[in-house]
């Protein structure tokens, strides 16, 4: 059982890290508006968030910039026309996918660009990969987290590995990654007890990024929290990929540190979350995404589902159980 000072209590060392940009840009293809962006930024600031990700650092090789709004790619040319002065209270972020990005040439040091800190996303099997990118970042001056993705579908022992890796780089931070809305608080606190135990050892803050597929991204965020996880991922209105994130309404709602304020995040979903929706953005809990993430599957045959606005659930579950 939690320490109830854990829940009722605050930690200075709990850091609040709005994903909206970039797990949501996965909804719309990035296509975010100069004034969403902006807006965004100041309520963020508002509310006493910590961390703001303004999307990901794509290879412009591999990606078809036509195809994607600029926050695929976050130029530093164009974060700082959008954001202007930036507020030190809020540090920037973006996220760079192994395999996916040129960040040798496309992160700059830091001190020629907006960002503060880079997210490393990585799966167990490119670890070493995954700690090149680190360096590289390191190097350049950055803050750096590693988000290991899919960990529900990989082997504790190889986990064990790459904490071990990781933990032995410059890292600062490594997240815990629900990636497919799977998990369980009971399984998070035994997982947040692994990658804390690595932590402690090796000096590294340790993150949190749920998906919300059995409508647990809330309650697997604030299970991490009771075990000591201080690094917290959250999107507005839980904007993200299929069935979305831990929503910072929640999150904000719930921490107990007087310096994050709720006011004005409800205020950016009334006058742009909502909106966003209305004018047919789609992410969030639904049927087809509870059965991916009960058979611990990647969501994108719920997302396609989704597009194609199906609605024979029960043919999906046979085609998706025929999968597994």
């Amino acid at each position: 059982m939690k320490e109830l000072a854990n829940l009722l209590g605050y930690r200075e060392s709990v850091k609040v890290f709005d994903a909206t940009i970039r797990d949501g840009g996965l909804v719309n293809d990035f296509f975010f508006t100069d004034e969403f962006v902006r807006e965004l930024y100041q309520a963020n600031l508002k509310a006493g968030v910590d961390y703001m990700e303004v999307g990901y650092k794509a290879s412009k090789e591999m990606f078809d910039v036509k195809k994607f709004g600029k926050w695929k790619f976050c130029d530093d040319e164009d974060i700082a026309k959008v954001i202007g002065d930036k507020n030190p209270a809020l540090k920037l972020a973006a996220m760079a996918d192994v395999g996916r990005c040129d960040y040798k040439n496309d992160i700059r040091n830091r001190c020629d660009s907006m960002l503060d800190c880079i997210r490393v996303a990585t799966y167990v099997n490119t670890i070493p990969s995954a700690i090149d990118m680190i360096e590289d970042s390191k190097n350049k001056g950055y803050e750096v987290t590693c988000n290991i993705m899919a960990i529900s579908t990989a082997q504790e022992s190889d986990v064990k590995q790459a904490l071990d890796m990781l933990c032995q780089s410059p890292v600062d931070v490594i997240y815990i990654v629900d990636s497919f809305g799977s998990l369980y608080p009971e399984q998070i606190e035994r997982i947040a007890g692994l990658y804390t135990e690595y932590g402690s050892k090796y000096n590294k803050k340790i993150g949190m990024h749920a998906h919300n597929n059995q409508q647990l991204a809330f309650a697997n965020t604030i299970e991490a929290v009771g075990d000591g996880v201080d690094w917290l991922d959250a999107t507005y209105a839980g904007m993200g990929r299929g069935a979305g994130n831990c929503s910072m309404e929640n999150l904000i709602s719930f921490l107990r540190n007087p310096k994050y304020k709720l006011y004005p995040v409800i205020e950016f979903i009334q006058n742009y979350m909502i909106p966003l929706k209305e004018k047919g953005a789609q992410w969030g809990f639904d049927l087809q995404y509870l059965m991916t993430g009960v058979l611990n599957q990647h969501p994108r045959t719920a997302i396609a589902f989704t597009k194609e606005k199906r609605n024979d659930f029960t043919n999906f579950y046979h085609e998706i159980v025929a999968q597994d």
